[in-house]
């Protein structure tokens, strides 16, 4: 039996309240409750009633067909910690074309076919397993087509076009696939919730109800969801709680290559960072990014500087460019691409008081290369040395590296992960080596004021 009820649902957290507030109690946002109308199911079905579960110890709990299974691709099976783990959830998010669909198709197909994709060939390395493909967004000629033009077509993988989460739920219960993957939660609604797919309610009803079919049944879930134009993930906050595992896929579609990062992960590492280049069959990893984002760089012109960024535990090199013109306007321009650009404004400052340099008659852009985006405080000092090496009209070293913070007083502070930029420096052959203050570090610096007597005071 069921019952009618009106209650407030918050549109950030999922938070339920029985009466409107212009606060919601949980997230402390303003304005975000929104009524909706739900069913509330009684613990009682016909005249039986359901029987409450029952605890038992920890100790006697079964791991019998509770191993784990490869995901096709050998970087991201370590990224995940050890491949899919049976009963467990990932949620899956990106922009509207960044590669989410074609790169979860691939895995289905790798996984269905026992086979693992390295270096674009696949070779066989563990047995079959059924996979079903459940999609709200594309009809089944559509992914017929894509599976075909991906070549991952394979009578263990099974697709399904519904908007209905029971028909996916009749499937896991009766023929107990051992991936699914549901594209996406926003194009799918629940008999158990009011209004249309994607509202807080559906979203929050299906991925529940899937969440627990998936956990009975022993099979590993994935959720695409779709992100908002910040890029945050659309839905309630619960949706991040519910899954054991959130991924990100990020890039501009314009470039050839995707980020994947790990923002949450309860079987393995956190914040870890993959490649990816596009294909024409598809998303393909790129074992070794340390460099790959440089492209054909040429040394030998100013204002250019290469920065050993960390993103996660993973090392690579990526070049910051800086052009100082003159301008003819009466406010100077100053602009910013791949990075925050109160970052440029702020070691603008800190140039013009410490090293009593004055930008007030010139231009000044920033990009970082090769279409990243950067976030983390180690490029300061390589932004600093094209800015300086750009005003100066005098290239920097041919190997150079950089990296560290520059605080307001001018000095050099160190940043995470200094053992590991440095190890891949060294492997990569780079010097002289520019970073703050480490046993380690024969080229540190410890001022910007002795960063410019290095480079340009001879």
């Amino acid at each position: 039996m069921t019952k009618i009820k009106e209650t407030y649902i918050c549109t950030n957290c999922g938070a339920e309240s029985l009466q409107w507030k212009g606060q919601c109690p949980i997230c402390k946002e303003w304005n975000c409750l929104e009524a909706t109308t739900v069913k509330k199911v009684t613990k009682k079905t016909g005249s039986k009633l359901i029987k409450p579960s029952k605890a038992i110890a920890l100790q006697d709990v079964s791991l019998d067909n509770h191993e784990c299974f490869g995901c096709g691709l050998e970087a991201l099976d370590k990224v995940l910690g050890n491949g899919f783990v049976p009963g467990s959830a990932i949620l899956v998010g990106g922009e509207p074309g960044i590669g989410k669909s074609t790169l979860l198709l691939q895995l289905a197909g790798a996984v269905a076919s026992g086979n693992y994709i390295i270096n674009d060939v696949c070779i066989n390395k563990q047995n079959p397993h059924i996979v079903l493909y459940a999609s709200g967004e594309e009809s089944l000629p559509q992914i017929k087509a894509r599976a075909e033009r991906l070549g991952v077509l394979h009578e263990n993988l099974l697709a399904l076009s519904t908007s209905r989460t029971q028909d996916i739920i009749d499937i896991v219960e009766t023929q107990a696939p051992d991936l699914l993957i549901v594209d996406s939660i926003q194009t799918v609604s629940s008999d158990m919730a009011e209004g249309l797919p994607g509202n807080v309610s559906q979203v929050k009803a299906c991925a529940t109800e899937l969440v627990e079919v998936c956990k009975k049944n022993n099979t590993a879930l994935i959720l695409v969801g779709h992100v908002t134009k910040e890029g945050d993930l659309a839905g309630p906050r619960l949706l991040e709680h519910l899954v054991d595992t959130v991924i990100s896929l990020e890039g501009d579609r314009k470039q050839v290559f995707r980020l994947l990062r790990v923002l949450k992960n309860r079987f393995g590492p956190n914040q870890e960072l993959l490649v990816f280049q596009m294909k024409q069959k598809g998303l393909s990893v790129v074992e070794d990014p340390s460099t790959f984002f440089l492209g054909a760089r040429d040394s030998t012109l100013s204002g250019t500087a290469i920065v050993m960024a960390v993103d996660g535990q993973r090392p690579f090199a990526v070049e910051i460019q800086a052009l100082v013109t003159k301008s003819y306007l009466s406010i100077p321009r100053r602009t910013g691409l791949g990075f925050d650009v109160n970052r440029l404004h702020l070691l603008l400052a800190v140039l013009e008081k410490r090293l009593r340099l004055n930008f007030g008659q010139v231009d000044i852009y920033a990009k970082v290369g090769g279409g990243m985006r950067l976030q983390e405080p180690g490029l300061d000092l390589a932004l600093v040395a094209a800015i300086m090496s750009s005003f100066y009209d005098i290239p920097l070293p041919e190997r150079a590296v950089f990296w560290g913070e520059v605080d307001l007083n001018g000095q050099i502070r160190p940043v995470s992960a200094h053992d590991i930029r440095f190890t891949q420096a060294t492997k990569l052959g780079y010097s002289p080596i520019f970073c703050p203050l480490e046993e380690k570090s024969p080229f540190h610096v410890k001022t910007i004021a002795e960063l410019q007597n290095k480079l340009f005071r001879k």
